[in-house]
C-alpha cells in the first residue's frame, strides 16, 4: 500500500493528491503503521542485542547471581516493569490507532450502494458540523477546566478524590461529566471552606447546564438539519457521490491490487521502455515536450474544468433556491398589488360613471 500511495503521489502530484481527503487519511494511516512497525523492530533489536550479550558470556547464564548493566537488565524484565515510553508499548498503541483508521477506509466505497450512500454523505456532513461545533465547545471547556483547576489546585490530598487538583484531572472530570460519569462529590472539600465549595458547586452546575443541555442539544439540532437536507435531495446527492467514485477509478493508476503491485506489471515495463526511448530521443534531438506531458496537462485541465462546472452548478442551485421568507414576501407583494389594482379600477369606474352622467345631462 505504501508503494501504491507513492505511485499515486508521483502520477497526480502533491497538490492534487492532498486535495482529496481520503488520500490524507491513507497517508496518515500508513504513516502510523510504519511508525508502529519501526518501534516494534527497535524493541526487538534491543532485546536481541541484550540476549546476544548474555549468550556470549558463560558467566551470565544464571541471571540471579550476576549484576547486569542497565542496557541488558532492562530487556530481561517482566512487562509490568517496563518504562511507559518503551518502544513495544508505543508500537502497540500506534498499531491500535492505525487499525481503527484502516476500518474507516471502508466508507470510501459506500456511495456505490443506494442504501448506504446517503448515510455516508450524511455522516460526512455531520463531521463538518461537529468541527464547527468544536470551536465553541473547546472555548467553553477550556474556560471551565482552567477555572476549576485554579479553584482546587491548593487542595491536593484534601478532597474526597483527586478531581480538579491538576490540569489532567480537571480535563478528565469535565470530559466524562458530559456523559454523566463524574460525581458531584468531586467539588467537596474535607476542610470547612464552604465558600470555595459553594463556588465549585455553582461552576460545576453551570458547566453541566451549558454543555449537556445547551451545546449538546445544539449539536443534535445541527446534525438533524444536515441529515434532513440530505434526505430531501437524497437521490441527487447519492448519484453525484457515486459518479465521483466512478471517476476516481477511471483515472490512470495501478493495475494490480495490494500486495501484487510490488511485482512489476507488463504495463510498468512498457512504460519504462517508453520512457527510456523518450529519454534517448530527447538526448539526440534536444529537450522537447512530449505527448505524455501534453496528455497529463490535458487531464489536469479537464479535471479543473469539471470541478469548476460542478462547483458552479452547486452555486447556481443554491442561488436559485427560494426560502420560505422570500415566498411570504412575494405573496404579500402580490396581495398588495391586487388591492391597489382593485382600488384603482373602482376609482376609474366611478370617474367613468360621473363622466357619462355629465354627458347625459348635456
Amino acid at each position: 500500500m505504501i508503494w501504491a500511495e507513492c505511485k499515486e503521489i508521483w502520477t497526480q502530484g502533491p497538490k492534487e493528491y492532498l486535495f482529496e481527503l481520503w488520500n490524507m487519511l491513507d497517508f496518515g494511516m500508513l504513516a502510523i503503521f510504519a511508525a508502529s512497525f519501526i518501534a516494534r523492530f527497535m524493541a526487538f533489536w534491543h532485546a536481541s542485542k541484550a540476549q546476544s550479550i548474555i549468550d556470549a558470556n558463560d558467566t551470565l547464564k544464571d541471571l540471579t547471581k550476576v549484576t547486569l548493566g542497565d542496557n541488558v537488565k532492562y530487556y530481561n524484565l517482566a512487562r509490568i516493569k517496563w518504562d511507559p515510553s518503551d518502544p513495544q508499548i508505543i508500537s502497540e498503541g500506534l498499531y491500535a490507532i492505525a487499525v481503527v483508521l484502516s476500518f474507516s477506509r471502508i466508507a470510501y466505497i459506500l456511495p456505490a450502494n443506494e442504501s448506504f450512500g446517503p448515510l455516508q454523505i450524511s455522516l460526512g456532513r455531520t463531521v463538518k458540523d461537529i468541527f464547527k461545533f468544536m470551536v465553541i465547545f473547546i472555548m467553553v471547556f477550556v474556560a471551565f477546566m482552567i477555572g476549576m483547576f485554579n479553584l482546587y489546585s491548593y487542595y491536593i490530598g484534601a478532597k474526597q478524590n483527586e478531581a480538579f487538583t491538576t490540569v489532567e484531572e480537571s480535563f478528565k472530570t469535565l470530559f466524562w461529566a458530559i456523559f454523566g460519569l463524574s460525581e458531584v462529590k468531586s467539588v467537596v472539600i474535607n476542610y470547612n471552606h464552604k465558600f470555595i465549595e459553594n463556588i465549585g458547586y455553582v461552576l460545576y452546575g453551570v458547566y453541566n447546564v451549558t454543555m449537556v443541555i445547551v451545546l449538546l442539544n445544539m449539536l443534535i439540532a445541527m446534525i438533524n438539519s444536515s441529515f434532513q437536507e440530505i434526505e430531501d435531495d437524497a437521490d441527487v446527492e447519492w448519484k453525484f457521490a457515486r459518479a465521483k467514485l466512478w471517476f476516481s477509478y477511471f483515472e490512470e493508476g495501478r493495475t494490480l491490487p495490494v500486495p501484487f503491485n510490488l511485482v512489476p506489471s507488463p504495463k510498468s515495463l512498457l512504460y519504462l521502455l517508453l520512457k527510456f526511448k523518450k529519454w534517448m530521443s530527447d538526448l539526440v534531438q534536444g529537450h522537447k515536450k512530449g505527448f505524455q506531458e501534453d496528455a497529463e496537462m490535458n487531464k489536469k485541465i479537464m479535471k479543473r474544468l469539471i470541478k469548476r462546472y460542478v462547483l458552479q452548478a452547486q452555486i447556481d442551485k443554491e442561488s436559485d433556491e427560494v426560502n420560505e421568507g422570500e415566498l411570504k414576501e412575494i405573496k404579500q407583494d402580490i396581495s398588495s398589488l391586487r388591492y391597489e389594482l382593485l382600488e384603482e379600477k373602482s376609482q376609474n369606474t366611478e370617474d367613468l360613471a360621473e363622466l357619462i352622467r355629465k354627458l347625459g345631462e348635456r
